[in-house]
């Protein structure tokens, strides 16, 4: 990193981000050796190390982490790799008694401890071959609302000091009572960054989303971060509330917008397949027969969580004990730094995460979680979609065609950000300060 780079990068400001950013490979390589190392990193869901013996691998530019449930109640993670020779003993995800290594045949626990070396005899008297120097390598673990964290730093603050203050203001949805609707992961041709941004901010629903703004209500939103950590929201305009037209439409309020509102509910269902979920649906269409067409919004809106939670706890899948001012303050959507962003909801969620290439800044891997509460046992098999291949990326339009619509700008931008007619993003100061203080937040390693 020269001088004359340190000084373009570090040049964020809440209207600005530098294109070196997303383009430069030599940021990119700064970002394995200084960033992801050293930070608190979504690994997996609990739900996918049910039992003992379950584990993830997770794989993090070139490094590869083997997360496992080592006992009913204890989850380990360890660096992905024989001490032998330095295989990588685990790929993908299953269910296993032991660690074995497949090219000399050694062995280790659930706990990483080396419990078979063939002709260990061979060894004796050479040095630093004791127990702790064969057994594999610990990586640091922690849980929250459902989520696997890990952290290669040892000297790293705790992750409950990593999230503050996020979990205040997430905790009452329940997340860990949460289970996969669905899970697909996709090679993307974009930086990783350019791929989350997408998810980062809501400005951009109006132009890249029309088909919901007849009935989305007020789409301006507002930011607020927390150190390194951020969220948006929409703060209510009683002229345009859910079921209302987007204000930018300039088309009148419908006096009943009880229609309206279901086909909310109806269409982000339909379209994005997570958030809401088909129960939510159900549940809405009572205010058609149940509320009056005179009602006021903030009254119908009232009605709509109340048939909705009684739908849920009828279902066996229950309902937070989340207040309606909770609910508020929660807000719309989170960044969690570095790569997570969530939507949470009563009954569900929508979760992001973006993982960067090892070596190519125009290339990440994007995956995509809708969440669903369900009763306990009824929740469907977990079946990960991958689709790696080459221009595979345009096949999620078939799962969903909500999304898909984000996927196609995102591919757009990395190419146009190579531009010599363009030096750097210029971001809303109020509706993506979001995307700005994740990048102030990227600098902070990147560039100390």
């Amino acid at each position: 990193m020269t001088e004359a780079e340190r000084a373009e990068w570090a040049n964020v400001r809440d209207d600005f981000i530098p294109s070196g950013h997303f383009t430069s490979p030599e940021f990119l390589r700064l970002e394995g050796e200084r960033l992801w190392p050293r930070v608190w990193q979504v690994a997996c869901r609990e739900e996918e190390i049910p039992a003992a013996g379950s584990f993830v691998t997770y794989n993090i530019l070139d490094e590869s982490i083997v997360v496992v449930r080592a006992a009913d109640d204890q989850i380990k993670a360890f660096y992905n790799v024989c001490q032998h020779r330095g295989r990588r003993l685990m790929t993908g995800c299953g269910k296993v008694a032991r660690f074995h290594c497949n090219y000399h045949g050694w062995q280790y626990d659930l706990d990483g401890r080396n419990i078979r070396i063939l002709d260990p005899e061979d060894w004796t008297g050479c040095p630093n071959f004791g127990p702790e120097d064969v057994s594999l390598k610990e990586v640091r673990v922690d849980t929250w609302g459902g989520w696997v964290f890990i952290n290669m730093d040892p000297d790293a603050p705790p992750l409950k000091e990593f999230l503050d203050p996020v979990p205040e203001f997430i905790d009452p949805f329940e997340m860990e009572k949460m289970r996969y609707r669905w899970y697909a992961s996709i090679k993307m041709p974009c930086n990783w960054k350019v791929a989350l941004n997408a998810f980062n901010e809501a400005y951009h629903v109006f132009a890249t989303h029309p088909q919901i703004v007849a009935f989305y209500g007020e789409d301006r939103n507002c930011n607020k971060v927390f150190g390194h950590h951020s969220m948006f929201y929409y703060p209510g305009n009683p002229q345009y509330p859910i079921g209302a037209p987007s204000p930018r439409l300039n088309r009148p309020v419908p006096e009943d917008l009880r229609p309206q509102i279901v086909e909310y509910f109806r269409a982000m269902n339909e379209q994005l397949r997570s958030v809401f979920c088909d129960r939510d649906v159900e549940a809405t269409t009572r205010i058609l027969t149940e509320v009056d067409a005179s009602a006021p919004p903030a009254v119908v809106l009232g009605k709509v969580f109340e048939f909705q939670r009684e739908a849920a706890i009828a279902s066996g899948a229950g309902w937070p004990d989340i207040t309606p001012q909770q609910l508020m303050d929660a807000g719309t959507d989170w960044h969690v730094f570095p790569n997570l962003i969530f939507l949470p909801y009563p009954t569900g969620g929508l979760a992001y995460r973006s993982l960067p290439d090892p070596h190519d800044p125009d290339v990440c891997i994007f995956e995509v979680y809708g969440l669903q509460r369900y009763a306990p046992g009824s929740e469907p098999p977990l079946e990960r979609v991958y689709l790696h291949g080459d221009g595979e990326w345009r096949d999620f339009k078939k799962m969903n065609p909500f999304l898909s619509q984000d996927f196609e700008n995102v591919a757009q931008i990395q190419q146009g950000m190579k531009s010599r007619g363009f030096s750097g993003g210029r971001t809303n100061p109020v509706q993506e300060l979001t995307v700005s203080n994740f990048h102030r937040a990227i600098c902070d390693y990147v560039l100390r």
